[in-house]
């Protein structure tokens, strides 16, 4: 008696499809993760190269300037250094019963809070609006690790008007890549060293949200200089922001 074969079912060629189309998007998932594990190692990579050659390059100027200090000293005369190219802006006053065009100038500087701050470029025309909204701000020259703290402790980023914090320098090379900005140091050199790409830097920074300082403000109504809080502090601002960081 012959004995019936058994029949194997066949698969489904809907099913034999979907394993198909698994297989693929499983392939695509994986070369995707290899090449921004690639992307991001050399990110990592060119970052710590320009983070070390703007160290060099930070010293290089200290040592500089160290130097023309003691030749003029030497000669008995004055070294002047140049004039600042930057400055920072805190607003420490609130709007009440303002100049409607003191509200304009602070709209224009972002500083819609109190205790709001932003970089900016000093010409004539920027120290032209400081004068006029005077008494609502106070204001100075920052150095490098102020400007280093203040972007890698308070830094927030502004893309598609939303607010992120500034966590990964992938966010910045995405944003800011086609001008060879790809990493946290290559703000603060930008910012530092008033760079042809400082207002779309200063642009993508979001305003700075400081706190009150610690030890509190002096006089909001007076000027800096007759004991107060508003007005030019010149290079003391940098106590004032290590208050407020």
């Amino acid at each position: 008696m012959e004995v019936d074969q058994v029949k194997i079912p066949t698969v489904p060629e809907t099913l034999l499809k979907k394993r198909k189309r698994y297989d693929e998007q499983k392939a695509k998932r994986i070369k995707s993760l290899l090449l921004e594990k690639n992307k991001a190692k050399s990110l990592k990579l060119s970052a710590f190269k320009r983070a070390e050659k703007y160290t060099k390059e930070y010293r290089i100027q200290k040592k500089q300037l160290h130097a023309l200090k003691k030749t003029a000293k030497a000669g008995k005369n004055f070294y002047v250094p140049d004039e600042p190219k930057v400055a920072i802006v805190i607003r420490i006053r609130g709007i009440n019963k303002v100049n409607p065009k003191v509200k304009k100038i602070l709209q224009l500087l972002r500083l819609r809070q109190i205790n709001n701050a932003v970089f900016i470029k000093i010409n004539k025309a920027t120290l032209n609006m400081l004068k006029i909204a005077e008494p609502m701000i106070t204001w100075g020259y920052p150095n490098l690790k102020t400007i280093r703290s203040l972007i890698y402790k308070r830094g927030f980023a502004k893309i598609n008007k939303q607010r992120y914090p500034l966590t990964n320098n992938a966010m910045i090379e995405k944003q800011l890549g086609r001008k060879d900005i790809i990493c946290m140091e290559d703000l603060v050199h930008q910012i530092f060293k008033v760079g042809e790409n400082f207002k779309l830097v200063s642009n993508f920074l979001w305003v700075f949200k400081l706190k009150n300082p610690k030890g509190g403000w002096r006089r909001k109504n007076n000027h800096y200089v007759e004991g107060g809080d508003f007005g030019n502090r010149e290079d003391l601002i940098n106590n004032l922001l290590m208050k407020m960081i």
